[in-house]
């Protein structure tokens, strides 16, 4: 979003890490832009801002995509989204601190296929897991490592 400084994009509408991503960017002083539909009420903090679309489908993602640039770390479940924004050079996490990358969003996508071809022919899939404290401790140190591997960069 910045020409020199990262933004952390948030895909906001089902993201249960809201607080640690402002925590840690607080820390980093990194700009967070956090996109939801009117569906989901999101409130503007210190170094937090709140952009709202419409609630029709894609809207949030699309709004994402035509606003990242590279070098932005992009926050999100969906793994369409994460798709596109690894293809526009963006550092792309889970809401758990897992890392989409080129090595693994093929076989992420091809599971979401088989998932929902299931589901399409009456058959029942596994949701992921309840978050829980390990999985929020976790994100923080994922999201806390990228951003300082990011800063090291900057001052090389």
């Amino acid at each position: 979003m910045q020409a020199n400084k990262p933004t952390i994009v948030v895909d906001g509408d089902a993201c249960p890490v809201k607080t640690e991503i402002a925590q840690v960017a607080r820390a980093h002083e990194t700009p967070v832009l956090m996109v939801s539909s009117y569906d989901h009420r999101l409130e503007a903090q210190p170094g937090v801002r709140v952009v709202q679309v419409d609630s029709s489908n894609q809207s949030v993602d699309l709004y994402i995509v035509n606003h990242i640039v590279r070098g932005d770390i992009v926050i999100t479940q969906d793994f369409g989204l994460a798709c596109i924004a690894i293809g526009k050079g963006a550092v792309v996490l889970s809401n758990r601190g897992e890392t989409y990358s080129d090595a693994n969003i093929d076989y992420l996508m091809e599971r979401r296929h088989e998932s929902a071809k299931k589901r399409r022919g009456g058959g029942k899939t596994k949701g992921p897991k309840a978050m829980n404290q390990d999985d929020r401790d976790r994100f923080q140190q994922k999201l806390t490592k990228v951003l300082r591997n990011l800063q090291e960069k900057e001052d090389i």
